[in-house]
């Protein structure tokens, strides 16, 4: 009888060596000088900047990307989801006034393919290059029998600095305050099982289908990368004092937005005073889902909000034009509970 390999068991470490090789200039392009070590460490080491910090804090976050991945198995695309997974982890410490500083990810996969790992690196590197933040280390696993045939899971964690005077955490919001929306490019990475049951489960669709209501097929609209609020939110922070930032993730304006409200304060938001992208319509439409459920569940166009007195409203949209956002006032806080969203004088 042959002897046993670690190979025989389904782990090839020879292709986990070539996925190395392969992401080493992705990996390296998103270093900076206070990056310490590099590739293949057993730790990483990054060294601290704290010029003109008085009380450092570190902000922690981590996430994943969730059922999207399906999307990227069945186009058989991997380039962009790491993107995903950087920023549901950068977007959530920049809420708190935080500068994003390193990122770890793990891969997990039944087999590794060199060429795979490669892209879904890819991507991590490019959301860390958009966040400035350096991808420092992370892990591939090779799980064979435990995940399904071609598919992996991934997950992210994120470190941020902030000074401890410089904290966002939505003490500061006030009765009055305006509310300012910066647009998503679509759902982000949030309610795909929900979007996985009316396409593929209800509807019979495949992603190669076109859809004239999006201009592009399916897997494009429901592919496209989350996206990063970082540098626009630092030029805010620079020079204006935000009171409180959310970011749309799950559970869409009705359990984000709560979570900045102090209490006896409520967020009223007025529809029609952002663009509700094509995608929320169509996916509202083809599953039959009542305007509220689609509040509850997505972010409607919107990837990040923050509210502000409103004499520094003229000057915070400035900035944000000026770093490329095209933000829109969508509300403002009053006194109450909760969200409440109006179409016109009607509450939905």
């Amino acid at each position: 009888m042959a002897k046993l390999t670690y190979k025989d068991a389904g782990v090839d470490t020879k292709e986990g060596g070539r996925a190395v090789q392969l992401m080493k200039d992705h990996v390296k392009r998103t270093f900076n000088e206070n990056v310490l070590t590099g590739l293949g460490s057993f730790g990483s080491l990054f060294s601290l900047d704290l010029k003109g910090i008085e009380n450092p804090v570190l902000v922690a976050g981590t996430d994943g990307v969730g059922t999207k991945l399906k999307i990227a198995f069945l186009m058989d695309k991997h380039d962009t989801v790491g993107q995903d997974c950087v920023a549901m982890c950068v977007n959530d410490i920049v809420c708190q006034g935080a500068a994003p500083l390193f990122f770890l990810d793990y891969i997990a996969t039944d087999k590794v393919v060199a060429e795979k790992i490669a892209d879904i690196v890819k991507g991590i590197a490019d959301g860390c290059i958009l966040s400035d933040c350096a991808l420092v280390g992370g892990e591939t696993a090779e799980m064979p029998s435990f995940y399904s045939e071609n598919e992996y899971d991934m997950a992210g964690f994120a470190v941020g600095l902030v000074d401890r005077n410089r904290i966002i955490d939505g003490s500061k919001v006030a009765e009055g305050d305006v509310i300012i929306a910066l647009p998503s490019s679509g759902i982000h990475s949030n309610g795909y099982s929900l979007v996985r049951k009316i396409f593929f489960d209800n509807m019979n669709m495949d992603v190669h289908d076109f859809v004239p209501e999006l201009d592009c097929t399916l897997g494009e609209a429901l592919i496209t990368p989350t996206r990063i609020y970082v540098k626009a939110c630092k030029a805010v922070f620079e020079e204006y004092d935000v009171h409180g930032v959310v970011h749309m993730t799950g559970g869409g304006f009705y359990e984000n937005i709560p979570r900045i409200l102090p209490e006896g304060l409520a967020a009223e938001i007025n529809l029609g005073s952002w663009e509700i992208l094509p995608v929320f319509n169509y996916i509202q439409d083809c599953g039959d889902i009542e305007t509220k459920e689609m509040f509850s569940t997505f972010n409607m166009g919107v990837g990040m909000l923050m509210t502000a007195a409103p004499e520094d409203a003229e000057g915070i949209i400035r900035v944000l034009e000026e770093a490329g956002e095209t933000p829109s006032v969508i509300g403002r806080i009053v006194k109450g509970e909760g969200v409440r969203i109006l179409d016109g004088d009607t509450e939905l």
